[in-house]
């Protein structure tokens, strides 16, 4: 087994922010009948439909869900949704990712949508890391980490086992 380091949030902890963050994202769409929540394959995917679970226990929004997929490393070399941009016309969308830590993966994700014209994009993280090289901020987020950049911070959602994990 991998030794995911210190544990800093509980499966417990993540859960009751996961809550925290649906229903923030649904004070912040009050007037909204539709959403879209896009997540950032791999593991923001997980986190957006975690966040849509719980938004579905509450709330009667429509909810779109969408995977963005990119290098992590090389962001502006590919990017794939699978939803076309032209059914997101004039959607309020909410970006899912597990980490913030430099901004990179965000803003070009933002970027992406903004090729077409939107109500409004929100930013949604797990972890705030503090270390941003971009103009871009968590508009909902879990949990601020002040971390040195030689630290690794792992988002879990599984089960149990889950947690955010520090290295």
């Amino acid at each position: 087994m991998t030794i995911l380091g210190d544990k800093i949030k509980t499966a417990a902890q993540i859960q009751s922010s996961i809550r925290r963050i649906a229903y923030q994202i649904y004070e912040n769409n009050i007037e909204e009948n539709q959403l879209v929540i896009i997540g950032i394959a791999p593991r923001g995917s997980e986190l957006a439909r975690s966040i849509i679970e719980a938004l579905d226990n509450f709330s009667d929004l429509d909810i779109t869900f969408g995977e963005l997929k990119m290098d992590k490393e090389n962001p502006r070399d590919t990017m794939e949704c699978d939803l076309p941009l032209s059914q997101l016309e004039n959607q309020s969308i909410v970006i899912v990712d597990d980490v913030l830590n430099t901004g990179s993966t965000l803003i070009y994700a933002v970027q992406h949508f903004l090729n077409i014209s939107v109500k409004q994009i929100k930013t949604t993280v797990m972890v705030n890391r503090n270390h941003k090289k971009f103009p871009i901020k968590a508009d909902f987020k879990g949990i601020s980490l002040s971390t040195s950049l030689n630290e690794h911070v792992t988002v879990v959602l599984d089960g149990e086992k889950g947690g955010v994990f520090l290295r």
